[in-house]
């Protein structure tokens, strides 16, 4: 038997909604709060425990929920909405599309598609006729579906439709920061934590970002960093956390943060030294803080720390506790961090207030 894409695609959204569904807090699997789910030779195990260490994978788990609902009711909103102006028309929904979004859209011009070529011309394999024939057909579908999006929207604005479809809620995880270096002031109101591998090629990307958000927001985040160097992956990563310590004992962790992710992956024994000696680091006291792994223990803690969150890749984030993961763009930060603020500020009024 064989199974269509669409149907496959179906299949794994249909089984991840009932993976999902079939999440229940402690309370509603039938265990009493403060009882321990388990108990192993006197150790016990509890909820805490568990919401502890699956906190980001359910938050994860919420979001691609959340996801799959969203754009099923959005389909289900259009295809309404389509359906009602098609019958006040006394016509078909099909020709109403043709006469709304495939008559209104031109073909796609050789401009269009070379200026597709200049943005991606990383990702394209191929001679110039080949790439040209290839993404004729997918520029326009896109201008089609965009023009047919502006279309619902209109509908959207001349109709009445209520939406009452909420995000998932709002999911902290507890993150200890203690002894974490600090780039911002120390009681900004938004904690954002980093996790990273100094040799990790989407946490160097990411960079650039982070230095936009503290630009953004000056005095309202600080920005905190744990090591979390991927030993399969990058193997000389470890060595690079360690030296970033050594560079912290002589306050200069960010500047030499900043040249292991500029100089990466190079980080041989005088690749850090050279290094150090670049940011005017104290190079005997350095080398021999180096040589005699004394912050061994401070990344190995690191690591078991993030590790227990359910973190296993980086770069990885929290904002105030919120997960966010992956390199991502500046609007995502900015997304979640101005909530914070207006969560902030929230909090700061009732408390004040008589």
């Amino acid at each position: 038997m064989t199974i269509s894409l669409q149907h496959k695609s179906c299949l794994t959204r249909c089984a991840l909604a009932l993976s999902l569904a079939l999440i229940v807090t402690p309370a509603q699997a039938g265990n009493e709060v403060g009882v321990p789910l388990a108990e192993v030779n006197g150790e016990t195990v509890t909820a805490e425990d568990l919401d502890h260490a699956l906190g980001v994978k359910l938050t994860k788990l919420q979001e691609q929920l959340y996801s799959l609902k969203r754009a099923e009711l959005d389909a289900q909103i259009a295809q309404r909405l389509l359906a009602q102006e098609a019958a006040k028309r006394g016509i078909s929904v099909a020709a109403l599309l043709d006469a709304e979004v495939t008559a209104k859209v031109g073909l796609v011009t050789e401009t269009e598609i070379e200026a597709f070529i200049q943005e991606n011309r990383s990702q394209l394999k191929g001679d110039g006729a080949e790439i040209r024939d290839k993404i004729r057909a997918p520029l326009q579908q896109r201008k089609l579906a965009e023009q047919r999006a502006q279309f619902v929207q209109v509908l959207r604005l001349q109709g009445t439709v209520v939406d009452r479809l909420q995000p998932p809620p709002v999911v902290r995880v507890q993150v200890s920061t203690n002894g974490a270096p600090i780039r911002g002031i120390a009681d900004a109101p938004v904690t954002l934590v980093e996790i990273s591998d100094f040799h990790c090629p989407f946490c160097k990307r990411v960079q650039s970002t982070l230095v936009q958000v503290l630009e953004k927001y000056p005095g309202k985040v600080r920005l905190l960093f744990r090591h979390l160097p991927l030993d399969s992956l990058h193997p000389q990563a470890r060595s690079a956390a360690e030296a970033s310590w050594c560079a912290q004992d002589q306050g200069k962790f960010w500047e030499y943060h900043d040249t292991l992710f500029e100089q990466a992956p190079k980080a041989s024994e005088d690749d850090l030294k050279r290094y150090a000696e670049q940011v005017g680091l104290n190079t005997e006291k350095f080398a021999n803080c180096l040589s005699e792994n004394v912050h061994h223990d401070a990344v190995q803690r690191d690591i078991d720390e993030v590790t227990k969150l359910g973190i296993s890749g980086t770069p990885a984030f929290f904002i105030n506790g919120r997960p966010l993961s992956g390199a991502q763009p500046l609007e995502a930060f900015v997304k979640v961090i101005e909530e914070e603020l207006v969560r902030t500020t929230i909090g700061a009024v009732s408390v004040r207030t008589p």
